[in-house]
């Protein structure tokens, strides 16, 4: 006997896709199920990987012309590529009895269903983990780049360890010209001093020679003006009598 079609709409109908990633918070896809028959009709939904998934709700009844959204939600967990194929789901319906009121549930009619008297239909599983691309693109990087760093870090290594090796006499070296500096220094400090104090002591010498000058200058016409030296008396002795003998001979 041949399974009846069935007759719920089911939107998506063949597929279920869940985006990545997949470690963080859970991943939900929606479902919807549409009843376009005059009856009510029951449902019921089942996966392979019960512990991996959540299905709000799992099982109910549709109402003619009724709507529902199913919400499936992957839990979190480490992502295997393998598991694609593996997990699938299966919604099951039945059209419950004429005699039924649309509003009762009725938990037991799957009981004394037969499976041939079951609707079902498949819907596999896409998994579209975006952090797998991402995380093999940036181990092309990252193997690159570590490369690349390494034979930097070498070269730098390199580059250090000689300039280690000849550290201790560059810095010989160099404190030995910091000492060479520091005397040259005190040393300019001193003769700075001397030569200031040589130049005080030319200062005060040439101030007493100007005190000297200016008073020999001051004391020599008072002296001039009131006494002759024998020379210049002698001197003028001699003229006057030469005037005396010249006048007497014009005379005689």
């Amino acid at each position: 006997m041949a399974k009846p079609a069935q007759v719920l709409i089911i939107e998506p109908e063949d597929e279920l896709r869940f985006r990545g990633p997949f470690t963080g918070a859970p991943v939900t896809c929606y479902v919807k199920l549409i009843n376009p028959t005059s009856h009510k009709v029951y449902f019921k939904i089942k996966t392979t990987a019960p512990k991996k998934y959540c299905v709000r709700p799992n099982s109910g009844a549709l109402k003619p012309m009724e709507v529902i959204e199913i919400a499936i939600s992957l839990q979190p967990y480490d992502f295997d590529p393998t598991d694609k194929n593996k997990h699938k789901f299966m919604i099951q319906s039945i059209i419950a009895p004429d005699n039924e009121v649309d509003d009762y549930y009725n938990s037991d009619i799957w009981k004394d269903k037969k499976s041939e008297q079951v609707m079902d239909s498949k819907l596999k599983c896409v998994f579209e983990n975006p952090v797998t691309t991402t995380a093999a693109v940036k181990t092309t990087t990252t193997t690159t780049t570590t490369k690349s760093d390494t034979n930097t870090n070498n070269e730098k290594n390199k580059a250090t360890g000689d300039s280690l090796k000849s550290s201790p006499k560059v810095l010989e070296e160099t404190e030995e010209k910091l000492l060479r500096a520091a005397q040259e220094v005190t040393q300019l400090r001193v003769e700075e001093s001397a030569l200031r104090q040589e130049n005080l002591q030319l200062r005060r010498d040439l101030m007493k020679c100007r005190n000297a000058a200016l008073e020999d200058a001051r004391g020599l016409p008072a002296k001039s003006s009131n006494q002759f030296s024998p020379t210049s008396t002698s001197f003028l002795i001699a003229v006057a009598m030469v005037i005396v003998g010249y006048l007497l001979g014009k005379l005689i």
